[in-house]
């Protein structure tokens, strides 16, 4: 249900949040530093481990455009410096829990076609056959990816120690009334 309602509504953002937009204010951002800080914690503190949020907008600053896949969650990812992600239900298997990787798990990040390793101590969101379906809040996984035809939508929205837990409850409002608004279904909170 893409229409051009969404692309204009997705271009004014985009247009107000890069008037406002520098590598000082990516750097100094208070709820990205968060990010920053929980990988610290399990010493992951690495150039390779961007977070979502600044990794969209670092390229949003550099390139002056916005990828073009997962538009809804993306956009609302860089209104809010929030971590997001979305999976296709029917290719989780089990349940998810978020914990720490005990080196065990299986990885295949997104448009990869072989696993990659992942050590010990890392959070993720794992299902109960050990695949992680989220890596940090940095990347995501092939295995669970929302195509066309996915039918049933999980959201993975994370912020971190400087986010109230009603400002990521205003976020998954405004991602879900998104989502139902331009791609239709019903919401089921899980």
């Amino acid at each position: 249900k893409y229409d051009l309602e969404f692309e204009k509504i997705k271009n004014t953002e985009i247009q107000k949040i890069v008037a406002d937009l520098s590598a000082h204010k990516i750097t100094n951002d208070p709820i990205l530093q968060g990010f920053w800080e929980l990988h610290k914690a399990v010493d992951r503190e690495s150039k390779k481990n961007i977070s979502s949020p600044e990794n969209l907008l670092t390229l949003l600053l550099e390139n002056k455009t916005f990828p073009n896949i997962n538009l809804i969650y993306n956009l609302v990812s860089i209104k809010s410096k929030l971590a997001m992600g979305a999976h296709d239900i029917s290719k989780i298997d089990g349940n998810v829990h978020l914990r720490l990787t005990d080196g065990t798990e299986e990885f295949l990040p997104l448009g990869y076609s072989k696993a990659k390793g992942v050590g010990q101590g890392e959070y993720g969101y794992i299902d109960d056959k050990g695949d992680i379906i989220c890596r940090m809040e940095v990347r995501q996984c092939e295995k669970t990816k929302v195509t066309e035809s996915t039918t049933d939508c999980f959201y993975i929205i994370q912020g971190n120690t400087v986010t109230s837990d009603e400002y990521i409850k205003s976020v998954a409002e405004e991602l879900i009334n998104l989502t139902t608004k331009f791609c239709g279904g019903e919401v089921r909170w899980l």
